[in-house]
């Protein structure tokens, strides 16, 4: 199964045989008479190669729960497994190796489609609001005043 209608292919292919050939008999013994049906074979592999392979088949994928489902006021559900989480990213990184765009691509999920739970998410943004972060820092009700200067030292006097 050679390639003919390209000849600069096919050379490509015969230089690529010969090399690999001449490799293998260096470091082998061969008898004589095998030769040529050595280098046929080494050909015809490589000709097979750039043979356009049969594409795999797409199977649909489906997830363990409905996407509509997956998400609860109190977890989030791996479309993956099917397990409840708080937050999903550690899961998915752990896992299956997925951030959460590959997650999303993988499952044609929005790209607003949240990795925590609503309910956690306002528990942590309460959290954080109490403690004062997000908010300007308060600016000091009065400038410091200005102590007096100290007094300068003087060196002590030279004796003589």
């Amino acid at each position: 199964m050679t390639d003919e209608s390209n000849p600069a292919l096919n050379a490509i292919y015969v230089e690529l045989a010969a090399e690999i050939v001449a490799a293998y008999v260096s470091n082998n013994s061969v008898a004589a008479s095998e030769i040529a049906s050595l280098i046929e074979t080494v050909h015809t592999s490589i000709s097979n190669l750039t043979q356009t392979a049969k594409e795999p088949e797409v199977v649909p994928l489906t997830p363990a729960v409905s996407v509509r489902k997956s998400v609860t006021p109190d977890y989030i559900i791996c479309l993956e497994d099917g397990k409840q989480f708080k937050s999903l990213k550690r899961h998915l990184r752990t896992r299956y190796d997925l951030t959460p765009e590959e997650y999303r691509a993988k499952w044609g999920l929005p790209s607003d489609y949240p990795m925590v739970a609503p309910n956690y998410a306002a528990a942590r943004s309460e959290l954080a609001k109490a403690s004062g972060l997000g908010q300007l820092r308060k600016t000091a009700a009065a400038a410091p005043v200005a102590a007096k200067p100290a007094a300068k030292r003087r060196a002590p006097a030279k004796k003589s």
